[in-house]
């Protein structure tokens, strides 16, 4: 690929492998093992990155830690001037890193591409509030002057999936690094290579070395690492369920501060009064965007009887239209699944489904046929309906094509099967009844309520989940507190002042 060639110089060319970046260089793992990253919608061999262990985090905590110092003593607004010259790099970049985004993580040019610019969108915000970041001053006659700054944490790290690498990416290192802090990030093992890009990009636009750093590995041997680090005071992690519990309790041992977006299963809401055709629309748009593997994708559709039958038509038609392939492709609605492993969990939750008689499944349902879509994980997008109550399909996140439709009363009824979730990330009701919305927006059981929409999240709003779907949030102004420390300062001047 093109961006391949523009980065030749990362190349460990003995053992054909991308590097690490640690303190602003280019580095091998401590072990000399590698990952290899391929295509999934060919299978084809990319490239290969490190395979990084303790040693390896160790030298990149080692790296923000000598950075810190200087990167800290800067303003914010001399910190968010480099954020806003990497957006406008980075904007330039697009034609040619949207394509490595596409082979490795799957999904088509035009949602790679929409994705970047989502990334230069995140990065122009911290950019934008820059200027603003401030203390507070109060005079508080009994006890003096009070002020309250903020600090930064020091070293933190993020860890960070593989279905959304770029956007994702910014949203931690944004406010991350415009609170002063320096970072150490893992990406994951199938996608890495537009994060590495990204990282150099960063120090393209001006970044000094050291303030991020890229340790590619597993989450044993990298992730379990970077948590448990004595001088990383907070760990940014989106992903699954176990694997945040699993965060949590290695954070907990030294009093880490963590942010958990783990996932969810989102319902949406079709009352009868809704917009038909764009409330079709949107549960293409919210579930089939990226090949379904979004956290907030709707993964449960609950639809008005008296609208049930027409909705239900209309949408298997605007599905089996979709058309499915290789990203690369001009015209590709959808591409594949990630990975293999993503590949054969949604084939195998389809197949009990089937064996075990919990639902319809009105089209889809199996791989497409083809030769193309056998090398590839391919799946077609599924929409089942007379889904038993207590299915996977309902219970779990399902992160792919697949999409279970049930028929409700009236919004009573949906609001309580909604509710009836371990998630609660986010949700959508679509309905012109102020009323319904006003009821909707009190009672469902989520960290963001959209109406009449789903899945758009906005840099400026918060963002993050309630029940197992999380702690903490992302985006907003409130994201640079949540990577400061509050620091209150009482002074008492002159004769007779307290």
């Amino acid at each position: 690929m093109q961006i391949k060639q523009e980065m030749g110089n990362t190349r460990n060319e003995k053992k054909d492998c991308m590097k690490m970046r640690i303190g602003g260089e280019w580095a091998d793992p401590a072990g000399g093992a590698s990952i290899e990253v391929t295509n999934p919608a060919t299978g084809e061999h990319i490239d290969r990155v490190p395979s990084g262990d303790h040693r390896d985090v160790d030298a990149a905590v080692a790296a923000a830690e000598s950075a810190f110092s200087s990167w800290a003593y800067r303003s914010y607004g001399e910190r968010g001037m480099i954020l806003g010259s990497c957006a406008r790099l980075l904007r330039e970049r697009i034609p040619a890193l949207a394509p490595l985004l596409t082979g490795e993580q799957g999904k088509p040019l035009v949602e790679a591409t929409g994705e970047l610019m989502g990334l230069a969108h995140v990065l122009e915000y911290y950019h934008s509030i820059s200027g603003t970041v401030h203390g507070e001053y109060r005079n508080l006659r009994l006890y003096g002057d009070a002020i309250v700054t903020h600090t930064p944490l020091g070293v933190v790290g993020a860890i960070i999936p593989w279905n959304m690498p770029a956007l994702l990416m910014g949203w931690k290192v944004g406010p991350a690094l415009l609170a002063g802090n320096t970072m150490v990030l893992k990406p994951a093992s199938s996608t890495p290579l537009t994060n590495l890009s990204i990282a150099a990009l960063f120090e393209e636009a001006g970044l000094p070395p050291g303030v991020l750093n890229i340790v590619t590995g597993s989450g044993k041997e990298v992730g379990e690492p970077l948590v448990l680090h004595p001088a990383v005071r907070k760990v940014s992690f989106t992903g699954q369920v176990e694997t945040g519990k699993r965060i949590a309790e290695l954070a907990a041992r030294g009093f880490t501060r963590t942010t958990l977006e783990l996932g969810g299963c989102d319902p949406m809401i079709v009352c009868d009064d809704a917009d038909i055709g764009e409330a079709v629309e949107g549960v293409v748009r919210g579930r089939f965007y990226n090949c379904g593997q979004v956290c907030t994708a709707v993964k449960r559709l609950y639809v008005f009887e008296d609208v049930a039958e027409r909705f239900q038509k209309l949408l298997a038609a605007r599905l089996a239209g979709l058309r499915v392939g290789n990203g690369m492709d001009q015209g590709v609605d959808m591409g594949p699944l990630n990975n293999a492993e993503q590949h054969r969990t949604i084939t195998a939750l389809i197949e009990g489904v089937r064996e075990r008689g919990e639902g319809t499944i009105v089209t889809g349902g199996a791989v497409p046929q083809g030769e193309r879509f056998i090398r590839g994980n391919f799946y077609a997008p599924t929409l089942i309906t007379d889904v038993a109550a207590d299915s996977p399909l309902l219970r779990e996140e399902v992160f792919g094509p697949v999409l279970p439709m049930v028929i409700v009363e009236g919004l009573d009824d949906a609001l309580a099967q909604a509710n009836a979730s371990r998630y609660g990330l986010g949700a959508s009701v679509w309905t012109h009844d102020m009323r319904r919305i006003t009821s909707a927006c009190e009672q469902l059981q989520a960290g963001i309520v959209w109406v009449n929409q789903h899945l758009r999240i906005p840099p400026e709003v918060p963002f993050g989940g309630v029940k197992e779907s999380g702690i903490g949030r992302e985006n907003g102004y409130g994201s640079i507190d949540d990577y400061s420390n509050l620091k209150s300062i009482l002074i008492a001047l002159g004769k007779g002042r307290p």
